[in-house]
């Protein structure tokens, strides 16, 4: 699994005048690549404030397993993948290009939510993961209203 996840991200992306029959278009791979990117933000979001904690990898994967139905060695090839495409992008552009294309706004607010989730392990919040979930945010489309609604009620969940 690890190996074809690592391939579909090896491979360029086709020019603009290809197109493929809707039938020779790889809907799996694009499920794939949109698996990558939400897990790919969740680790970025662990990372801002310099401390990847185990509690946050666990959770990064409890918020996999629930979101994708996924089981235990698929996350893990998730997390190793998604962790090895940071080493390599300096963008999160691409990663939520992804979002916006194939989460409708409830996902997109339940994906804010559950960063909030993250951020909130800790029961603090570092300025670098403020900004981040900012930056997010906007980059998926959502208000600003949107991201501080997802805080409030992450907040008020967690007492």
């Amino acid at each position: 699994m690890f190996e074809y996840l690592r391939r579909i991200f090896s491979v360029p992306a086709e020019p603009a005048e290809i197109k493929y029959e809707e039938a020779e278009r790889p809907q799996a791979d694009e499920g794939k690549k949109l698996k990558v990117a939400t897990c790919t933000l969740f680790i970025e979001m662990a990372r801002a404030d310099d401390d990847f904690t185990e509690e946050e990898r666990d959770k990064i994967i409890s918020i996999m397993k629930s979101t994708f139905d996924l089981d235990d060695d698929c996350v893990n090839d998730l997390m190793d993948l998604a962790e090895e495409r940071l080493e390599t992008d300096d963008s999160i552009y691409d990663f939520t290009n992804l979002i916006n294309k194939n989460f409708d706004n409830d996902q997109k607010f339940e994906l804010l939510k559950n960063l909030w989730r993250l951020i909130y392990l800790d029961k603090k919040l570092n300025m670098y993961e403020d900004h981040l979930i900012k930056k997010i945010g906007g980059l998926i489309n959502m208000g600003h209203e949107d991201i501080i609604g997802a805080k409030m009620l992450v907040k008020e969940e967690i007492g």
